[in-house]
């Protein structure tokens, strides 16, 4: 009821551009003025602890610490949603998923996608003169016009949806291993369920299939080489550019380097996190080489950590979800549980955002669209709400607060897909439902419902481990906040 609640005071209260081959042709001639330039890049399925900055433990990611050191990080910044296409869906919108239509993951065999009534930001910024390119992973939809070239993104490469769900000829590392393409005469359907042999994974380049099945081992390497004709393309046109990359990494399954990667053990996850580490790293080398001064770069990641992929997820540091962990399943991707949202975040832009410095700011994706319009000198279309928030003052101003009550959706693993019924307010965390998703061992957590809500003190008890005391002054002092929290907050 407390969720049907949540639910109902939250809905109470283009065309394609030229492409990449001829974009040097369109837009050569005007000047860029003052507009700053924009690189979103969101890894996939990160664990919070896989970021050295973040987790003494992590070594293998010395380009983002290195981002790092020279800009913003934030500890406490949150996917808008714990699982692939909702929170891919919210960065691009600003909006949840009950405002944006997407909450839950499009299928293979999905003929929808975002709504084509949600304004992206990339349609935002095309309109503000902006030359708007997207490198990677999209999974909002891969039929006509949900396409990314008709979706506001100017020059799109990369795969339609996650690139576990198409079988290539070089599999790399997956838990349970998955077959290469089915060869000729050979059936097309195996009995793994989690593995796809329908269909051979395509890569994209605008609206034509360039390679089928995706080399996996050549990816990265691909994504890196676009990303930097595009920057170069762009600062030669004289338009300001918009690039989101959405990497493949960390989601499996992780390519298999050229080499051998040795024994099956945690290695593959660290050589696949040096390998992300690297593709970060050539990105931003291009952006300080061609337009360092008037580049807003802003790393994030879509949700935490597949934990049923056993050695090969990732790390959520200290925030395990203990209490979780006792009632069976996992408290990372696809739950409300810090280890299934918190994620790493770090943003740089020499000369603008201060240098070394870490932000306890509450912050989401969803902060992401507003943020960049607001920079861009764009306006947010008038006729919907919002539930990201510009973050200038916290990014520019030292402002040591963003957000003041955070909603994390359901994503999967209990509860109806997309409702509220995990709420934050400042340090305290109320959980109306709570569930857990798979687990290494295979184990699922059970659904349960909470009425009144489990309370916890993140400031206290970041693992979650031990809510309030029902009948403790605490408890009794943030329960009524908790019950009249409004989301536009």
């Amino acid at each position: 009821m407390a969720g049907l609640f949540l639910k109902v005071f939250l809905v109470g209260v283009s065309s394609l551009g030229c492409l990449y081959p001829f974009m040097d042709f369109c837009f050569r001639g005007e000047t860029r003025g003052q507009k700053p330039n924009f690189v979103i890049i969101l890894a996939d399925d990160m664990g919070w602890g896989d970021l050295g900055a973040n987790w003494a433990e992590t070594k293998d990611t010395a380009n983002l610490d290195k981002l790092a050191a020279e800009g913003m990080r934030f500890v406490d910044f949150h996917a808008a949603a714990s699982t692939c296409s909702p929170s891919r869906a919210s960065l691009l919108t600003g909006r949840l998923g009950l405002r944006n239509g997407v909450t839950h993951n499009f299928a293979v065999t999905s003929v929808g996608g975002l709504p084509l009534n949600e304004t992206t930001l990339a349609e935002v910024l095309q309109r503000a003169g902006y030359i708007t390119g997207m490198i990677g992973k999209w999974h909002l939809g891969h039929h006509g016009s949900f396409h990314p070239n008709f979706r506001g993104f100017d020059y799109y490469f990369g795969i339609p949806y996650s690139h576990d769900m198409g079988c290539t000829d070089t599999p790399g590392y997956n838990y349970p291993p998955c077959p290469a393409c089915p060869r000729r005469h050979q059936p097309s359907r195996n009995l793994e369920r989690d593995c796809y042999s329908d269909v051979a994974l395509p890569l994209y380049e605008n609206l034509n299939i360039v390679e089928q099945p995706v080399n996996l081992s050549s990816l990265a390497r691909k994504y890196a080489e676009k990303a930097t004709q595009f920057i170069q393309q762009a600062r030669a046109s004289g338009r300001p550019f918009l690039l989101y990359v959405g990497l493949a990494h960390m989601h499996v399954p992780l390519s298999r380097p050229q080499r051998s990667a040795g024994p099956w053990d945690r290695r593959p996850y660290a050589a696949g996190l040096r390998e992300m580490d690297r593709l970060v790293g050539q990105i931003k080398d291009k952006v300080d080489r061609t337009a360092k001064n008037n580049t807003f770069l802003w790393f994030t990641g879509d949700n935490g950590p597949w934990a049923q992929k056993c050695e090969l997820a990732g790390s959520v540091g200290p925030f395990l979800g203990s209490w979780q962990s006792r009632q069976g399943g996992s408290p990372a991707k696809q739950t409300t549980w810090e280890g299934g949202h918190r994620v790493p975040a770090l943003v740089y832009w020499p000369g603008r955002v201060p240098t070394n410095v870490t932000s306890t700011a509450l912050l989401s994706v969803l902060d992401i669209f507003p943020t960049v319009v607001a920079l861009a000198g764009a306006s947010l279309p008038g006729d919907r709400h919002f539930d990201g928030l510009d973050a200038s003052e916290v990014l520019f101003g030292g402002a040591p607060a963003g957000h003041r009550v955070l909603f994390h959706p359901n994503s999967g693993a209990a509860g109806e897909d997309g409702a509220l019924e995990t709420v934050r307010l400042e340090r305290y965390k109320a959980f109306y439902v709570t569930g857990g998703a798979k687990a290494c061992d295979g184990s699922v957590g059970p659904e349960q419902h909470h009425e009144p809500p489990l309370i916890f003190n993140l400031d206290d008890d970041a693992a979650e481990a031990a809510p309030l005391e029902r009948g403790s002054a605490e408890y009794q002092r943030v329960l009524p906040k908790k019950q009249t929290s409004d989301p536009n907050c």
